[in-house]
């Protein structure tokens, strides 16, 4: 029988993250006592009032097709959002909605991305960025931060990755995995290459709301200049611990791209699920305390995991800035010869430990694992902990 896979489908690498997610269940489900550091998530309920929502939009019998693109009510309280939060502007069909901002993703590579395009990233990146880009047909071009500078980008760095073939700059800040969050300097003088070279920035602000220590946050499409020239994406799974309702949207002044990523749309999922679009509905739009609550106990369990980690020999960690990641630096650990990179001490940690976090690789970088704090206080301690234990042994 002739090769069953497609080329890309061969090459395509499956996301660490959820793998990770997927064997910490199948050990907890055997009985095993993990401490998961591993996913990428909330670990609160879904605020009431949007639960409430869902159900309500059920017992009405919404239960059918939208629109491809996503219902209107739902693209007006995205505008609304993005006029309460940023003073900006956008109007319908300058929205679409996607089940989640991964799918919207995707769906804006497919639609700006062609073969030999080149999209800058930087690294540590999230995982799925350079696959995104491979699918499409692009080439990812990584430029690499470093930890000593806080993981903030250096554009001149930036700029030497520039050429003609240089179609889009991706920024993701806050990050995952490394939680920074870019300085106002540096974004400015990102906007003015991306206006210097003519680029598309598409902006994932998916952590937009996760932000500490009494910083601002400013969307990149709100810096002088840049409304025309991003693309937005974020979505309702981190702010309002809706990982599992899969509603993410992007939102663009160019308009034929929003119509391109939602006809790619219409030809794969079409519309978000129904019900799923009621309850983000309520997100947007209702009471906005439940996420500042959320936001400080995350704020509070990052300055712990800090703490713990800075407490641990051989470990080191760049305070983050947002998200809920912490992006520990395991290197020393690597001289013994019983771990050599991420992945096996990503393995060495689950296997003798049972901490479930995720290698550092995927993202950009051997030196370090992703450890989310999306888990309560006693877990992040007694994690640590183990860790601490699993480093003594190596060394």
């Amino acid at each position: 029988m002739k090769n069953l896979l497609s080329k890309r489908a061969a090459s395509l690498k499956p996301s660490a993250t959820l793998a990770i997610s997927a064997k910490e269940k199948e050990l907890k489900s055997q009985g095993i006592d993990v401490v998961g550091f591993g996913a990428g998530e909330p670990d609160f309920p879904t605020p009431g009032h949007i639960r409430e929502a869902a159900k309500r939009s059920l017992d009405r019998g919404e239960t059918f097709y939208t629109p491809v693109g996503g219902a209107l009510e739902l693209k007006k309280a995205v505008i609304r959002r993005f006029k309460e939060d940023y003073n900006l502007e956008y109007k319908p069909d300058e929205i679409l909605v996607s089940c989640g901002a991964k799918h919207s993703l995707y769906n804006l590579f497919q639609a700006v991305v062609g073969n030999g395009d080149e999209v800058i990233i930087l690294a540590p990146y999230w995982v799925s960025y350079p696959e995104m880009v491979d699918l499409a047909e692009g080439v990812p071009v990584i430029v690499q931060t470093r930890e000593e500078n806080r993981w903030i980008p250096d554009p001149d760095e930036v700029e030497s990755k520039i050429n003609p073939r240089t179609k889009v700059l991706l920024l993701n800040s806050p990050s995952n995995p490394s939680g920074v969050l870019y300085p106002t300097r540096v974004l400015e003088r990102l906007a003015a290459l991306a206006e210097k070279h003519d680029l598309l920035v598409i902006s994932d602000e998916i952590y937009d709301k996760l932000v500490y220590d009494g910083q601002s946050y400013t969307s990149f499409a709100a810096m002088p200049g840049m409304k025309n020239r991003t693309i937005v994406v974020n979505g309702v799974s981190k702010t309002y611990a809706m990982t599992g309702f899969r509603i993410g949207y992007l939102a663009s002044t160019q308009a034929e791209v929003v119509k391109a990523a939602t006809n790619i749309q219409s030809q794969s999922t079409s519309n978000p699920t129904s019900t799923a679009q009621a309850a983000a509905v309520a997100a947007l739009t209702g009471p906005q305390d439940e996420v500042e609550r959320m936001r400080q106990i995350f704020e509070k369990r990052r300055d712990l995991i800090v703490r713990e980690i800075e407490n641990s020999e051989g470990l080191s960690v760049v305070k983050p800035d947002g998200a809920f990641y912490a992006f520990v630096n395991i290197r020393p650990f690597y001289r013994g010869g019983k771990v050599s990179d991420s992945s096996e001490m990503a393995k060495f940690l689950l296997e003798t430990q049972h901490v479930a976090c995720v290698p550092g690789g995927p993202f950009g970088s051997e030196d370090h694992v992703r450890l989310s704090f999306a888990t309560s206080e006693e877990l992040i301690i007694k994690g640590i902990e183990r860790i601490r234990t699993a480093c003594r042994e190596l060394g």
